[in-house]
């Protein structure tokens, strides 16, 4: 199945003017019949992604389209075949939806794109839409708690919008007051936060928990409830099937390139990280030597985004 050839499908995320996104619904016959996805179809040889998008939208709902930014390219694995969901933004689009095909077609709210039913390949594209690009992992905190806090207050005023609070060795009454005001620093910037590994400590002050590997074994089911974000990091198929098992909401991947925390390590590149990327629909973040100006490339073999410490934490080398 590896050297089976990957199919290139591109597809639009279609605005209307109250920000709604369309939705269209495989039709019986087709394989994931009855599945919602992102409207588009197949590259045909010597297209190019922008005129393959404006072909296929007008084939299937009729419209004329001016194509956008990338969004993400998922690269996808399926039982029967291999493919690539290359996603571009529809920057403006004329004439009248209508599904020239006979599907069904849906507007639907951002936040309700989550509950549509869809083929593994259209998932992370959610996530794309809606949540973090970038993921901020703390260091372990110097000798000042204030500079340290001071910090975290400059990152997420420079946009992080999740954050990974993580301390290794650190002296746990000290980390526990290091993240009672780390908490109240996210939450007033309305930022996801997680702790790294202490479920007993997320389930204290009502926030994620970000998993490590090792933990996922053990775990029964999923340590959170449904409104409380899980997550872990993963090197390996068999661990990204553990994440999935217990209902991880996202994971962490790498590293991507070597790092000089793990001078030893043979670092997955890019390629490696697609080949897993295939194998799930979780969203995933890359992680390792990596930074803003990696996010495009991140995206187009499947990445959430960025996972870092160095990247977004201010003042780190």
């Amino acid at each position: 199945m590896s050297g089976e050839a990957m199919v290139e499908v591109v597809a639009g995320v279609i605005r209307d003017k109250t920000g709604r996104i369309l939705l269209a619904r495989r039709t019986e016959g087709r394989d994931l019949a009855g599945l919602w996805e992102f409207p588009g179809g197949k590259r045909e040889p010597g297209e190019t992604p922008e005129g393959a998008l404006a072909r296929e939208l007008h084939e299937e709902l009729g419209i004329d389209i001016d194509c956008g930014a990338p969004l993400i390219a998922v690269p996808q694995r399926y039982p029967h075949k291999r493919l690539r969901l290359d996603v571009r933004h529809v920057a403006a689009w004329r004439g009248t939806v209508k599904g020239h095909e006979g599907q069904a077609l849906a507007w639907v709210p951002p936040h309700l794109l989550a509950s549509y039913a869809m083929p593994s390949a259209d998932i992370p594209v959610v996530a794309a839409l809606l949540q973090p690009d970038r993921y901020l992992v703390t260091p372990a905190p110097d000798l000042s708690d204030a500079t340290w806090l001071d910090a975290l207050e400059h990152a997420l005023a420079n946009g992080v919008r999740r954050v990974q609070l993580r301390a290794p060795d650190s002296e746990p009454r000290r980390w526990h007051t290091l993240v009672d005001a780390a908490v109240d620093a996210c939450r007033r910037h309305d930022v996801d936060v997680l702790v790294n590994g202490d479920i007993d400590l997320a389930r204290e002050f009502d926030i994620g928990v970000h998993l490590r590997a090792a933990q996922l074994p053990a775990l029964a089911s999923r340590p959170l409830p449904a409104d409380r974000r899980v997550a872990a990091s993963c090197h390996t198929l068999a661990e990204i099937r553990e994440a999935e098992r217990i209902g991880c909401d996202f994971i962490v991947v790498g590293a991507v390139a070597g790092t000089p925390t793990h001078p030893g390590a043979t670092p997955l590149g890019w390629a490696g990280f697609a080949a897993l990327r295939e194998d799930t629909a979780l969203p995933i973040y890359a992680i390792g030597g990596l930074g803003e100006q990696e996010l495009d490339i991140a995206r187009a073999h499947g990445a959430q985004g960025i996972a870092a410490i160095r990247a977004f934490w201010p003042g780190t080398p």
